[in-house]
């Protein structure tokens, strides 16, 4: 059975290569686009839920444009599904992404004038020139050089980069720095060390580093797993993770974790993966 989440096919269209394996109308290509907009939502169907977000400059494979909406599979995890089409643009060669939890965008190079937008963290951003200390996108706006990282510069260490969101209020399937829930938290830090990881806690379960025996202590960059929950290791004794029980991305002691998840049901604890 395949994973909608994964599978580029809705019954109408599917990518090329799956001719043969799923049915549809019309097997096709694709186009690859690029999100317009700061944030928007990846959905089930048209009229459906959030499954998860893409944010600006992230690359989509368009399957399909109908009726204000566009099947796409994102090129970063290979999730598919629906996006307003107002928020895609032409493609572009991205050279830097936000390194910071969000950044401002300008419509000159002046700190001084009001700002026009918000990027938040991994959004990507094609720079054209340089003015002063900020650089201009290909979109026409200006963002301080101070906020952006050469794409070809990854970072170095997952929980450093978990860090830049303490405090970033807790949203089911957010991607961004305005809302962001336990396996976006996890993504973003994996992506921005160039380490390629699923959108989904039972994906990244499946797919991210190798498992530990149980009862192994835990350390740095550890993923802790329980199910429909993920964390990050921050040491041997303290994880980093976007959690409903705060309502935030917070710190916790990873044995208080494991005892109080427990305790609500919600376990059990599935174990450590480590890269």
């Amino acid at each position: 059975m395949t994973d909608r989440r994964l599978t580029p096919a809705n019954g109408r269209v599917a990518h090329a290569s799956l001719r043969g394996q799923v049915a549809a109308h019309a097997y096709v290509d694709g186009t690859f686009a690029r999100v317009w907009a700061p944030i928007t939502d990846l959905l089930t169907a048209p009229d459906g839920r959030r499954d998860r977000q893409v944010i600006h400059g992230d690359r989509l494979l368009v399957l399909e444009r109908r009726d204000g909406f566009a099947f796409v599979q994102a090129e970063k995890d290979g999730f598919c599904g629906y996006i307003a089409e107002a928020a895609l643009g032409p493609d572009w060669a991205a050279t830097h992404s936000i390194a910071l939890r969000g950044s401002h965008l300008y419509s000159e190079p002046n700190l001084k004038r009001p700002e026009i937008g918000l990027l938040t963290f991994g959004s990507r951003i094609a720079a054209v020139g340089e003015t002063g200390r900020f650089v201009e996108t290909a979109t026409g706006h200006f963002i301080p050089e101070q906020h952006l990282r050469p794409l070809d510069q990854p970072f170095e260490d997952p929980a450093a980069v978990a860090m830049l969101f303490l405090g970033t209020p807790y949203l089911w399937g957010g991607n961004s720095g305005t809302g962001i829930d336990c396996s976006g938290l996890v993504q973003a830090a994996l992506l921005a060390c160039g380490l390629s990881c699923p959108g989904d806690s039972d994906l990244q379960w499946m797919r991210v580093g190798q498992p530990l025996p149980q009862g192994t202590p835990a350390r740095r960059n550890d993923l802790l797993f329980w199910p429909g929950h993920v964390a990050l290791a921050v040491d041997d004794a303290t994880m980093i993770h976007a959690n409903g029980n705060r309502m935030a991305v917070t710190l916790e002691p990873i044995g208080a974790a494991i005892a109080r998840i427990d305790a609500a049901g919600e376990g059990p604890f599935l174990g450590l993966r480590r890269f």
